[in-house]
């Protein structure tokens, strides 16, 4: 038995359909006619299309099936989620993908910055000449920039000092484009510490420039700094309170 499920941004997932034996079965209060699933059992796929899409589509969908373990008890797997977005807009690959390198002490950090698509959804993965890398792998947060239908994402791979001849990739898949960035072609340098100014009036990139390395710290820090001010508000404000029933 394969569910169907759909969560709408800021919700709780509710489950639409689920398909058993060929029959497809549709909870109550959506239109029935609107969704078909296909199962392929050769490739162990399950396909839902959905029909005559409208902006209340617009959803993450992920697919889910029971699974027998030991001692009768059963867990629900559900997949990594599909996201659907209802648009006007037609899409757009990255207007801009490059790598940065900036050298620190022991080690080497490269910066891929990729620029200016839509809609929002893309995948950013390092690799070397093998296999995926995820240790010291850092993804950021996916921004708008200056057009609200553009945006833009950085992601970053930190690696010892002694492999700087070795070629890394950062590749990124979007709905309008597939790319793969070597670290061995020619690289920008990232400006120092006192040239973040100039970066961020040029393009988006505020996660470089040493800030995407002190960052967590600087959140740790305004964060400690709002607790002491509050704490040192409601003190003021028990004081205040003793001398007026005083």
């Amino acid at each position: 038995v394969i569910h169907w499920y759909k969560q709408k941004e800021g919700e709780a997932p509710e489950r639409l359909l689920f398909f058993s034996g060929g029959k497809v079965t549709v909870e109550s209060g959506f239109q029935a006619n609107r969704y078909m699933v296909e199962s392929i059992s050769v490739q162990k796929q399950c396909v839902l299309t959905i029909k005559d899409l409208i902006p209340d589509d617009a959803a993450t969908y992920y697919c889910a099936y029971w699974d027998p373990h030991l001692w009768s008890t059963w867990i629900k797997y559900f997949g990594t989620g599909t996201k659907l977005i209802v648009s006007e807009k037609g899409s757009s690959p990255p207007a801009n993908s490059e790598i940065l390198q900036k050298k620190r002490e022991n080690q080497i950090t490269y910066v891929c910055l990729i620029e200016k698509f839509y809609p929002e959804v893309i995948r950013v993965i390092w690799t070397d000449d093998e296999k995926e890398v995820t240790d010291n792998v850092v993804k950021g947060d996916i921004w708008q920039s200056t057009k609200e239908d553009e945006y833009s994402i950085a992601s970053w791979l930190t690696v010892p000092a002694e492999n700087k001849d070795k070629k890394y990739y950062c590749k990124y898949e979007h709905e309008e484009e597939k790319a793969s960035l070597p670290t061995q072609d020619p690289v920008k340098t990232a400006p120092q510490e006192e040239d973040c100014r100039t970066v961020f009036n040029r393009g988006n990139l505020i996660l470089f420039c040493l800030i995407f390395i002190t960052d967590q710290l600087m959140h740790r820090t305004a964060y400690l700094v709002y607790i002491i001010l509050l704490l040192k508000s409601s003190m003021y404000y028990l004081i205040v309170l003793f001398f007026i029933y005083r």
